[in-house]
């Protein structure tokens, strides 16, 4: 069933009911200022850190009651509602929420009044803007009372919610005008606070959680609202919040319009205070002005709606499908700037109170929203390269804040070294800017160590050149791709991290993935070198790819399928050798995304033991058999149940890199099968199944073996947003930014017509046109560039300002 629909002339999504599966969110925000909102209102709002400049309170482990929002309560005489139906969960006469491209519209309706609530934060200020439009829809006059509600985090989130004995005496305001001012530590280190303002006179506030909930209530039924006044607290310690209340009188069929802020601010030292005790509000009171009238608040909403126009004009298709066409042009590339922002470090599943920006996450992110910003993309290699090791490794994690990498959950990820790679080469392929690569960037986020960026991917590739094991595939280390598949740990106590316990190397355990990453990524760093007229280490490069090849083909093959690894006894992972967890997905798709095995079958084979093993009509497992037991010698993968996460769980992550792997070898239908497969909007209709967000991808979605084989976990903040991208844009409708130009090179199902395609690329925009009336799955028989037959299926680099229209024949 469907609990809304899309509405893909306005980019939104409307959800018809309050009551959806789980919470359904928006994200809000592209720059500094970002709030999490759900379909009810709920959510939370930060300063570039989740963890260190949280500005509301959120409580979690508490899905689907979604606790704490941005919410107004209307009081309608002895009715108390509010218009997306939580915290109160009056039943409602109408509700809609519709979740566009950086907003969010809430709207309801109660006996006669009708309310909506348009959230977003406008581009270029660090606040959110929350617009509430009451309009009397009855035929007698309706006086209201209009209470709003924030509750304030004391900044730093794990510290707010769990060091209460300081906490519970810190809270300090200041409330001046129709403005409430969170100023918690500001007298001490800080030089923030936040503040939350309305733009009419007031009726009463509240600062005072305790005073306005009353005791023992919650945000469901506040005392101060069914008293029907507010107590004008101020709040001294304890838990400050922010509440106006509005008395509101409407005529039949009057509105009124009240725009509240919720902003952050910083002072320089020297300009902290107004007077002794008193914050200065000038920053705050000219942020407020920049949004005290309806036109600016509309002005501001529509620069928004264009800034995203913008965007997505970048790279877009018409191919006849709806739902590849709203996927491709709106919801997956929108998703793909989510990623970009916020790395793991912020949604309803990932708390923002641990995690920062993954070094491995934010790497592969880039791959999907490096054509829509690339400076910005540029900016993000430079931050991810300066927490690199000297000796090539890298902490697997950085807090966004300080740009500095942290050890919360160690570094040796074997993995993370060949993801800078793939990043800077996709940025290069798109831009062909070179000059990045001049760039002197810190080892360890040390000056006195900066070395070009060229170094750092040196030793990169150099690191797990020098980390092989005795099959000559790279070591593992504490884990690669697959975090869960602890080969070093040996963890038997309860509660130690998979992740930090044990050794982070061992002497033998291998990774057959690593193998394959180290391939398809030495390979476009022999490319780049080639560009810098470095032969020698082309060749050098180049030879140890093919040496990597071989140990693939050799001791990575397990006969009908690529093998996943090598523990630290050297028995192998991923084999028909083993009792369970027998064949895994991660080594077939990407060893076959780089090549290994294609000319002699393998490749081939090994894609059809997915299919014939490993897929499933929600998608493909990540393994098969599931583990029933705990293995020591494998780590986490083991813990789960059977069917969920990684023990055999649909990881939607690495589905598209089986898609992409089967373009590799011509399989344009089965590409597309797959793709589908995880793809919201191909499976909206069973949303009370996949309960996640029928417009962006989740993390995973649990697989045959497990007793809820179909319901979606962990959406938004994932991999599979710039992985899926890349299948559907570069692998099956064959756009492909190299280092030379755009490469054509489609693999799509044989009974597609065809497809037009406008893609921005390097300031040339490119109007291209795929004829398919051969209905074949793969390969391109003509290429035309502004009428004129071109040889191969490079185009040419156009000057940046002009439009090339290219024909492509397939056949």
């Amino acid at each position: 069933m469907q609990y809304g629909h899309f509405d893909d002339a306005n980019r939104e999504y409307v959800i018809t009911t309050p009551k959806t599966p789980l919470p359904w969110i928006n994200y809000l925000g592209s720059e500094a200022f970002f709030s999490l909102c759900s379909n009810t209102a709920g959510g939370y709002s930060f300063y570039r850190d989740a963890k260190l400049r949280r500005i509301t309170r959120y409580r979690y482990n508490d899905t689907p009651t979604d606790s704490n929002g941005r919410y107004f309560y209307i009081k309608d005489g002895e009715t108390v509602w509010n218009p997306g139906w939580q915290p109160t969960r009056t039943p409602l006469d109408f509700y809609e929420c519709r979740h566009g491209m950086g907003y969010t519209v809430i709207s309801g309706a109660k006996n006669g009044v009708s309310a909506r609530q348009q959230i977003f934060v406008p581009v270029g200020d660090s606040c959110e803007i929350d617009r509430l439009i009451l309009k009397n829809e009855s035929g007698a006059t309706k006086t209201l009372q209009v209470y709003s509600y924030v509750e304030f985090c004391l900044w730093n989130a794990v510290d707010d919610s769990t060091n209460f004995q300081r906490n519970f005496s810190t809270g300090e305001v200041e409330a001046e005008g129709s403005a409430i001012y969170h100023k918690t530590e500001y007298r001490e280190r800080r030089d923030h606070y936040a503040f939350w303002a309305v733009n009419a006179p007031l009726d009463g506030f509240d600062t005072s959680r305790d005073a306005f909930l009353g005791a023992y209530r919650s945000n469901a039924s506040p005392e101060v609202v069914e008293q029907g006044h507010c107590t004008n607290s101020v709040a001294h310690g304890w838990a400050p919040v922010g509440v106006h209340q509005i008395n509101v009188t409407l005529a039949p069929g009057e509105s009124r319009s009240l725009i509240f802020v919720l902003g952050y601010i910083e002072n320089p030292a020297q300009e902290k205070w107004a007077a002794p005790g008193v914050i200065n509000k000038a920053k705050a009171k000219a942020m407020m002005a920049r949004y005290a009238t309806d036109a600016q608040v509309d002005g501001a909403l529509e620069s928004l709606k264009a800034h995203w126009t913008n965007l997505l004009s970048t790279y877009s298709v018409k191919s006849g499908d709806e739902k590849l066409d709203r996927m491709v042009n709106i919801w997956n590339q929108y998703q793909c700037m989510v990623t970009f922002n916020m790395s793991r470090s912020a949604s309803y599943y990932e708390s923002g109170t641990g995690r920062g920006m993954g070094f491995r996450d934010s790497c592969q992110d880039l791959l999907g929203f490096v054509h829509l910003i690339p400076a910005r993309a540029r900016e993000r290699i430079l931050d991810i390269a300066a927490t690199q090791f000297p000796d090539g490794s890298a902490y697997h994690q950085y807090q966004p804040l300080t740009k500095k990498g942290n050890l919360d959950i160690g570094s040796g990820f074997n993995d993370d070294p060949l993801w800078l790679i793939a990043a800077v080469s996709a940025y290069l392929r798109e831009t062909g800017d070179f000059s990045i690569l001049d760039e002197q960037v810190d080892f360890d986020n040390d000056p006195a160590l900066a070395r070009p960026l060229m170094e750092h991917l040196r030793r990169s590739f150099n690191y797990t050149l020098t980390h092989l094991g005795p099959h000559g595939l790279p070591l593992i280390g504490r884990a690669d791709w697959n975090d869960c598949l602890n080969l070093n740990c040996f963890s038997e106590t309860p509660g130690e991290s998979f992740q930090t316990t044990g050794p982070s190397e061992g002497p033998v355990a291998e990774s057959v993935f690593i193998a394959g990453m180290f391939v398809k990524y030495g390979r476009e760093y022999a490319d780049i070198c080639d560009h810098l007229g470095l032969d020698d280490e082309a060749a050098q490069v180049r030879a140890a790819v093919v040496q990597m090849e071989q140990a693939i083909l050799g001791p990575g093959w397990d006969g009908a399928w690529f093998r996943r690894a090598y523990d630290a006894a050297g028995n192998p992972v991923g084999s028909s050798e083993c009792e369970e967890g027998q064949i895994y997905i991660e080594p077939q798709g990407m060893c076959v995304m780089a090549g290994v095995g294609v000319e002699d079958g393998q490749a081939v084979r090994a894609l059809q033991s997915v299919a014939e093993r490993l897929d499933t009509k929600y998608g493909i497992v990540l393994l098969q058999p599931a583990y029933t037991r705990y293995h020591l010698e494998l780590g986490e993968i083991s813990s789960y149940p059977p069917g969920y996460k990684e023990n055999a769980g649909i990881f939607c992550h690495n589905n598209p890199w089986v898609s992409c792997a089967e373009t590799v070898v011509g399989h344009g239908d089965r590409a597309f099968e797959i793709y589908k497969k995880t793809c919201p909007a191909y499976i909206e209709n069973i949303s009370e199944i996949h309960r996640t967000e029928p417009y962006v991808y989740s993390q995973m979605v649990a697989g045959i073996d497990a007793a809820t084989f179909g319901e979606a976990k962990n959406s938004w903040l994932t991999g599979t947003a710039a992985w899926t991208f890349v299948d559907v844009s570069q692998y099956i409708l064959g756009v492909q930014p190299t280092l030379d130009g755009l490469r054509i090179d489609p693999c799509i199902p044989h009974a597609m017509d065809g497809f037009t395609l406008r893609r921005v690329y390097r300031g040339a925009t490119y109007e291209i046109t795929v004829d398919n009336a051969a209905h074949v799955e793969k390969g391109v028989a003509a290429v035309t560039v502004n009428g004129q037959a071109v040889a191969g299926q490079v185009l040419p680099l156009a000057p940046a300002g002009t439009t090339v229209q290219v024909a492509v024949t397939m056949g």
